[in-house]
């Protein structure tokens, strides 16, 4: 496991989005298809509220639960595109043996909600990959940061050190709602297929 102390003694200063170890986000915004599908099937999922968006106090313990998860889903999920899978684009789903980048995604959520982790730190976030590609990663809001858990990548990174343009993720005060990250440009804030890829 990483030891805390040498992730954070890393995350300031990096190149990337910015040096904010923190997501800045602005008003609400649209939905992706997907996850609006999915929100019909888990009406429970979707419409979870919290009073308060503090993030998740890290501890050694949590963070060793996070890594562990995103490596642990990594490792027994193998990437299948929607289109393989369902003969569709854009099927939110968890997975149990095959998945795209959405379905890690949901996994690993469900995973550190049953692990006690806070609804409201566990934050669905879509993203463009440098080669213009959608993708789906977890976002998990800390005091030291927010953090994101990726399916192309087993090591847990601060989101200002990956290349991503950070496009929308879900509120922090309404799971079934999504805001717009607000170093995103705006001619990339619709909704893109997640789920095309093959990761």
């Amino acid at each position: 496991m990483t030891v805390l102390g040498s992730v954070f003694g890393t995350t300031a200063g990096q190149a990337g989005q910015t040096a904010n170890p923190w997501m800045q986000t602005g008003g609400r915004t649209t939905q992706p298809v997907g996850h609006y599908d999915f929100c019909k099937q888990y009406k429970n999922e979707c419409n979870q509220t919290s009073r308060t968006e503090a993030p998740l106090k890290l501890t050694q313990g949590l963070w060793n639960k996070i890594v562990q998860v995103n490596a642990q889903v990594n490792t027994a999920i193998q990437p299948r595109t929607d289109m393989e899978m369902w003969g569709k684009e854009e099927v939110w789903s968890y997975p149990t043996q095959f998945g795209d980048c959405e379905d890690y995604v949901l996994l690993k959520r469900r995973m550190l909600i049953n692990a006690g982790f806070p609804v409201n730190t566990l934050l669905i976030t879509v993203v463009r990959q440098s080669n213009g590609e959608g993708h789906a990663i977890l976002t998990v809001r800390t005091d030291r940061g927010d953090f994101v858990l990726d399916n192309l990548e087993d090591s847990v990174k601060n989101w200002n050190q990956t290349d991503y343009t950070y496009l929308k993720r879900q509120s922090a005060r309404h799971t079934g709602q999504w805001v717009d990250i607000r170093n995103a440009p705006q001619m990339l804030m619709s909704d893109i297929p997640t789920s095309a890829l093959a990761n």
